[in-house]
């Protein structure tokens, strides 16, 4: 399969030839399901079709789902114990309710008869009181509450003339997202490769399940109505990627030769994150949005970066070393661009000092001197800083004590590419360490090397809300070292979102994720108390920032509403720039919304095949 080194790390092809069948069978005449799988007729005799396996749809898929690709494996034991324990919750729950067990599974009961069930099996992970399977007053209380500041650090959107990586919300869609795009399994996990829960793919973000998977998507119509109607979202940072292949979208692109081409084929030039950033502030009437400039490192590039403060206003830095994105003083001019490391005083300090040279910023932009790095996620096994390895950030953050490195994704998923938790799982199950600690591949090197450095701090775009739901003991563990080594001062929020859809679904597993007393206890992890959950979504990068930590939307606080009709406000100019085709309503988005908010349940049915033979 083609890697292509892109935005946020990688791209994949989704148009995978069909593999043989597996053990060679001849298949026989099947119906509409059957014939599109990869599967033998004796394999699918041993099968059942996942939405007639069994009359009880619990909210939390207890079996692995097979898509067709793969032969699922039996149910665990684990996961028995959850199906069962879930099963005795809902019965006398739904008894007492006076209400069917399907009803109250429906509801905000079943979910919190599922996260009961998965606590009592695998640990205390999530927040979660027994009142909830009565009261959603109480599965509320549980949730965000109304005062938390958020400020999202890593959010993402698309001009309008390109689709995007739209594999992000395959991923996040879960199975459903099969019948609304070429995606037919799981983008990051190889066919034969589960998660912790002994699942390939399943859903991440509830509130886009079904959702049809078009070019619109990332837009600036989806990306405002996913961060600021669709979620607690106090202020979001607009990103950008020096990533891409020159010429744009074609397959056999080469790196970008200059920093014009790389702009040409990035999903969203520096001006146009910063219009957009104008844009929402400008109708809101206040800071609602910040914008990054992007860095390219080099002599030769410096004048992009004195365009960019001269006409964008950059309120930080975002680079990524992985990127061909750098040039050398010696390269001959016409050559690609290349990769770069943090600690390269040849490449990268020239862009430091100008940085630290533009003192006037500041007045306006307090967090100019953030230098903002992807690290992680990496497309190759290759062990070296260009690729995501922290070992060139001791160097980098010493000698500019000034500014400050916020590492994006924390180095996680490192060396292994489309199966980046799993080694973090199996060393934990095997006990391989890192000095006394679980080692989970660049991110425990990255936390243990650098915690302690004042100016460094680790950044969870992706890499929390990537396994919270698939990984939840690689997530504990994770979280716990970062809290072990930097603090709860130095960790800070970001979702990647609007690629998964609304952020607001990994708002609310922050708020209720715990990392269990017994693991605490073995590797000396410090908890994640409300406190804490309450600086990493938000009042760190307030303070990185120098933003009001207040969580208030109204007219009369720092943050004001964007106006609803935002849609009927957007100029031409910035329509122009962002290369709007036209206005279009998302009617399937749109019904949708209608739907749920006329108090429909969920049917938490799963569609697939699911093992009930040896």
């Amino acid at each position: 399969m083609r890697v292509v080194v892109s935005f946020c790390g990688l791209r994949r092809n989704p148009q995978r030839p069909r593999r043989p069948l597996i053990g060679g069978s001849v298949m026989t005449i099947r119906g509409d399901r059957e014939a599109d799988v990869w599967l033998s007729d004796e394999q699918l005799a041993k099968l059942t079709r996942a939405d007639e396996a069994s009359l009880f749809h619990s909210p939390i898929p207890t079996q692995m789902v097979s898509n067709g690709e793969h032969m699922p494996i039996p149910q665990t034991e684990d996961q028995k114990k959850v199906e069962a324990r879930i099963k005795e919750i809902a019965d006398q729950a739904s008894k007492k309710l006076n209400i069917s067990r399907r009803q109250f599974l429906a509801g905000t009961g079943g979910m919190a008869a599922g996260f009961l069930a998965m606590n009592e099996v695998y640990g205390q992970m999530f927040k979660v009181d027994e009142d909830e399977l009565y009261e959603r007053e109480a599965h509320a209380r549980n949730g965000p509450p109304a005062d938390l500041f958020v400020l999202d650090d890593q959010l993402h959107m698309v001009r309008s003339s390109m689709a995007g990586p739209q594999f992000f919300r395959a991923y996040a869609q879960g199975p459903t997202a099969a019948a609304a795009s070429v995606f037919k399994s799981n983008p990051f996990r190889p066919a034969g490769a589960f998660d912790e829960l002994g699942k390939t793919w399943q859903v991440l973000n509830p509130q886009i399940v079904g959702a049809e998977i078009n070019d619109s998507i990332y837009h600036l119509m989806h990306f405002v109505k996913d961060v600021f109607f669709d979620s607690q979202t106090t202020v979001g940072l607009l990103s950008n990627a020096t990533l891409g292949v020159f010429p744009p979208g074609d397959p056999n692109g080469r790196a970008p030769n200059n920093v014009e081409e790389s702009q040409a084929a990035g999903l969203l030039t520096s001006k146009q994150t910063a219009a957009v950033r104008d844009f929402v502030n400008r109708i809101s009437g206040s800071q609602r949005m910040l914008a990054h400039g992007q860095l390219y490192p080099g002599r030769r590039s410096l004048y992009f970066m004195e365009q960019q403060v001269a006409e964008n206003h950059p309120d930080s830095w975002k680079g990524y070393t992985v990127a061909t994105s750098a040039r050398g003083d010696n390269d001959p001019p016409d050559s690609p661009l290349k990769q770069w490391r943090l600690d390269d005083e040849q490449i990268a300090y020239p862009s430091y000092d100008f940085i630290m040279r533009q003192r006037d910023q500041l007045r306006r932009h307090p967090g100019f001197r953030n230098i903002c790095i992807h690290k992680g996620f990496s497309p190759a096994p290759i062990d070296t800083p260009e690729w995501g390895k922290p070992s060139d950030i001791p160097k980098a953050s010493h000698d500019w004590p000034e500014l400050n490195f916020i590492i994006y994704h924390a180095c996680f998923g490192g060396m292994t590419p489309f199966l980046w938790p799993s080694p973090g799982l199996a060393n934990i199950q095997n006990k391989v360490l890192r000095n006394g600690e679980p080692d989970i591949t660049w991110l425990t090197e990255f936390a243990q090397t650098c915690g302690k450095i004042r100016n460094v701090y680790a950044e969870i775009g992706s890499t929390f809300g990537g396994i919270v739901i698939t990984f939840p003991s690689v997530c504990a563990h994770l979280l716990g070292q970062l809290l072990k080594h930097f603090g709860e001062d130095k960790v800070v929020f970001g979702s990647d979102c609007v690629y998964y859809g609304s952020p607001q679904w990994q708002i609310e597993a922050m708020w209720r994720f715990e990392i269990p007393e017994s693991i605490r206890r073995q590797y000396g992890y410090p908890a994640l108390t409300e406190r804490a959950k309450r600086k990493i979504l938000g009042l760190n990068s307030a303070r990185l920032y120098g933003l009001s930590g207040d969580a208030e939307v109204s007219a009369r606080a720092d943050y004001r509403p964007v106006p609803r009709n935002y849609d009927t406000l957007v100029p031409l100019k910035l329509k122009t720039l962002l290369e709007f085709p036209g206005l279009t309503t998302d009617a399937m988005a749109k019904a949708r919304h209608e739907y749920l908010a006329a108090g429909a349940d969920p049917s938490h049915l799963r569609y697939g095949w699911v093992r009930t033979q040896v």
